[in-house]
């Protein structure tokens, strides 16, 4: 079995999941999210809790079974949390700062700063925790 297909995904009361004609749609307070579910593939809702499971044990299921089941799980937190960059600079010589829509990193000798452009529309959240080596 797959270790990560296996685990249940808790939903909140606050978003709705449902499943028509191989398409699951994700409700929430910031948004609807739709997927296609692979054929072989199967999502049981009862009560909070969204299992997924597989029709057999063949290569191509046992590989689409936990991708499909973190796929859902992170649609549940996409429409619930919005999305984040969290990052973790340690060390000394390191910049952080939260733009209007990127979160950057730059070391002050290296010349080119990384960056990672956050979604339109999603609000900014770019946490930076700093630590000693």
């Amino acid at each position: 079995m797959s270790r990560i297909g296996t685990n249940p995904i808790t939903v909140p009361a606050s978003v709705s999941i449902t499943v028509d004609a191989g398409v699951a749609t994700v409700k929430g307070p910031n948004g609807t999210m739709s997927r296609v579910i692979p054929d072989g593939i199967t999502l049981e809702q009862s009560g909070d809790v969204l299992t997924v499971s597989r029709v057999n044990d063949e290569t191509q299921y046992r590989s689409l079974h936990g991708l499909t089941r973190t796929l859902i799980a992170n649609m549940v937190v996409g429409v619930t949390d919005g999305w984040s960059k969290e990052l973790e600079i340690i060390g000394v010589g390191y910049r952080a700062a939260n733009g209007d829509r990127a979160c950057s990193t730059s070391r002050w000798a290296s010349r080119t700063p990384s960056s990672s452009t956050r979604p339109t529309g999603s609000p900014s959240r770019c946490r930076c925790r700093l630590a000693s080596s």
